[in-house]
């Protein structure tokens, strides 16, 4: 389940999991000690604000006195308010009510990590280097971060990016991996070149097929030779304006835990094609073959199948567009509302590569709905924003629903979509609980 825990209560439970959950690096098991080292070490020193010149006598499993004086529920450097999943090494989710800015700002954006993040701290990231190569790649390259900021068009986006298994937790029987919600979601302004532009430069086949990424992070089992994941998309997705390498999320450097110096953003699909810490860009003529492209990862199968069903490598497709969906950011879900009292509430909707047409609420569980205010978004593939006016007949407990519908008549669900192995793709109808009381 996904949960919210206090650093006490982490570390009752199991010290060694709670060092790789916390700080993302495991202790050694024979001496505990000298576990606080490489990114580990980054992320307590970034906790503490400052460096720890013993780091390496300090045990495993100890929590440091700084944090140990309070059992608020442990936040994330840099993060307000986020919710810790405990399966992964630090995979975080926003409450939806805590999306409510227009523009996603850092603190609030959701953390998705398959391996250990590198330490970039401390380094220059102008000189941090970019391959550019593969099979269909004409005449790899190899750029400096620094580089591509002189020598190519700069360009600023607001841009979704949404984690492929946002509202695993909603799905019977329940799916493996992170147990999301609904906060799987941001939708930043980000600031870099287009991959298009990079890729000309370099000279594209007529047999590119896919483009992929490879990153700085390195796997969960510390072996070196494996790769923690590496994925892509087809060159058309490639190719759009709005796919690009950037550096900055919302006029500052990219955070460390969202890929800082420099990473790939393919908005409107799974986030894991948007690659962080990003050190290659392979132009490939097949479909890229890496890490959690392969088997079941990231895929939903290609014919509807009954829920818990077993379903063969070969009958899974790959995600690409994710589908349409809403969020109610304003209120916050139990509200207590007096009976003459309207309600007015907010929040936003996207639809993967396309554009949202309407959206709707309801207070009778679906039986009837009501059009909401919408506006455009800011650009393509960033996400629009909502508002409605609602009031209640009596008093009593509602449920406010949202139901996003996109361009091409695409709605939400209103209970669950269609059942798969990963749990992926949940976009059912958000709602909220109100109390309207005399």
């Amino acid at each position: 389940m996904s949960e919210e825990k206090g650093v006490h209560e982490l570390y009752a439970v199991d010290p060694e999991k709670a060092d790789e959950l916390v700080w993302g690096r495991k202790s050694d098991k024979l001496s505990r000690r000298g576990f606080v080292k490489g990114s580990g070490l980054a992320a307590m020193t970034a906790v503490l604000g400052a460096s720890i010149p013993f780091a390496k006598y300090m045990p495993g499993g100890l929590i440091p006195a700084a944090v140990a004086q309070s059992n608020e529920a442990f936040t994330i450097q840099g993060k307000s308010g986020l919710t810790i999943l405990n399966d992964r090494p630090i995979n975080a989710e926003t409450p939806a009510h805590l999306l409510d800015d227009a523009i996603t700002p850092a603190s609030r954006m959701f953390v998705r990590n398959n391996g250990i993040p590198p330490s970039t701290s401390g380094i220059d990231p102008l000189q941090w280097e970019i391959h550019i190569e593969g099979e269909s790649c004409e005449r790899p390259q190899v750029f400096t971060l620094g580089e591509i900021q002189q020598r190519f068009k700069h360009h600023t986006l607001q841009l979704q990016l949404e984690c492929g298994g946002n509202g695993r937790s909603e799905f019977y029987p329940p799916a493996k991996g992170n147990q999301w919600t609904t906060g799987a979601i941001a939708c930043p302004n980000w600031t870099g070149v287009r991959l298009k532009d990079l890729l000309a430069e370099c000279g594209v086949a007529d047999s590119a097929v896919y483009v992929a990424y490879e990153a700085a992070d390195s796997h969960l089992s510390g072996d070196p030779t494996k790769q923690p994941i590496s994925r892509g998309v087809p060159i058309h997705k490639a190719l759009e304006n709005e796919s690009m390498i950037v550096w900055a999320m919302n006029g500052e450097p990219l955070p460390e835990l969202h890929g800082f110096p420099v990473r790939m953003l393919c908005a409107g699909w799974p986030a894991s094609v948007s690659g962080k810490w990003l050190t290659r860009i392979l132009v490939r003529d097949r479909v890229h073959d890496g890490a959690k492209m392969m088997g079941q990862s990231y895929r939903v199968p290609c014919e509807p199948v009954l829920p818990g069903a077993s379903v063969a490598d070969e009958d899974m497709r790959i995600i690409e567009s994710m589908p349409v969906k809403s969020l109610i950011t304003f209120p916050k879900s139990g509200l207590e509302l007096s009976g003459d009292a309207r309600l007015h509430m907010r929040g936003h909707a996207w639809a993967g590569d396309a554009r949202v047409k309407v959206v709707e609420t309801s207070i009778d569980f679906g039986a009837s709905w009501q059009k909401a205010k919408l506006k455009k978004p800011a650009n393509r593939l960033a996400w629009q924003h909502w508002a409605a006016n609602l009031e209640f007949p009596q008093l009593g407990y509602y449920e406010v629903w949202a139901r996003a519908t996109d361009e091409a008549g695409r709605s939400q669900p209103m209970v669950l979509p269609e059942w798969n192995p990963r749990g992926y793709l949940n976009n059912a109808c958000h709602r909220i609980a109100v109390m309207v009381t005399a």
